[in-house]
């Protein structure tokens, strides 16, 4: 595998306008909405985190930093070191990112459902024995259609959580956070898993022996399951690049419609400047 890529240092969200690259985020929110998808990369509107999404933020954090010290072969960074790192980060990060709790109930309840996932993670993984090959890897690759060899002309770009030396090769890795259990149908998570499997193989010209999605569930008592995907595809591929030309041909028309429907409900945009929308 190449070294550029093991060394990678901690990631960091690419920043830049709305030509300057794509991602599997960006990708998913135009699919989902895209006047969304406006508000955010071109109006620059850009909400406070929900508790949900601070608290999944943080157990991100504290696995990175977990798996960093094994990808290192530092075996005793374990549970304490995990917890450690979220108290320590935790005031930083809510004021890094403009969380505002509730109460101090509210702030002291999800630090605690932040510690109580990563332990029983951790917790599950003790026996495991996983060297991660890759860690938070930030990538970026052009964009070359596999059918016609035709350059898009504008970068893909994704941060991998992990990577692991699988007994049958490269295993792509991917946390979640999630507040019940259920069954993570793979076409929900198409665009991120085909993303990151075609970035890994331009990145370093390997194929992906799988990929897998780690789910952390918020319940009473915190649960982990594990989500087993195939080596991606022809296919997968070409109905990847089958959505990015559709992006690309609304953004160059600066057709942004409004998408309502069931994920109306989770849209940090459906407020007056979402439901005042004309067309």
């Amino acid at each position: 595998m190449s070294t550029s890529l093991l060394e990678n240092p901690p990631a960091v969200e690419p920043r830049g306008g709305a030509w300057d690259y794509i991602s599997p985020s960006r990708l998913n929110l135009w699919l989902r909405c895209p006047l969304a998808w406006k508000l955010k990369y071109i109006d620059g509107i850009i909400p406070p985190p929900t508790p949900s999404l601070f608290v999944g933020k943080r157990v991100h954090d504290a696995l990175e930093v977990f798996y960093r010290h094994r990808h290192l072969g530092i075996v005793d960074f374990g549970v304490e070191g995990a917890v450690k790192r979220i108290v320590e980060s935790w005031e930083q990060a809510a004021e890094l990112e403009s969380m505002r709790f509730d109460s101090v109930q509210e702030c002291a309840k999800l630090k605690q459902q932040t510690i109580d996932l990563v332990t029983v993670y951790l917790q599950s993984m003790v026996d495991a024995r996983e060297f991660p090959l890759a860690v938070e890897a930030s990538m970026e690759e052009p964009l070359i259609d596999p059918d016609t060899g035709e350059d898009l002309g504008i970068p893909l770009t994704g941060i991998v959580d992990l990577v692991l030396d699988d007994r049958d090769g490269p295993l792509i890795c991917d946390f979640k956070t999630a507040a019940k259990s259920g069954a993570a149908f793979e076409i929900t998570h198409e665009i991120q898993l085909s993303s990151y499997a075609y970035l890994f193989r331009q990145a370093t010209g390997l194929e992906e022996s799988g990929l897998e999605i780690r789910s952390l569930i918020k319940t009473k008592v915190p649960k982990i399951e594990f989500h087993g995907y195939k080596t991606r595809s022809e296919i997968h591929f070409r109905r990847l690049f089958a959505v990015i030309r559709a992006y690309l041909d609304d953004l160059d028309a600066g057709r942004f419609v409004f998408r309502p429907g069931f994920g109306c409900v989770m849209c940090d945009y459906r407020d007056a400047s979402c439901r005042n929308w004309g067309g």
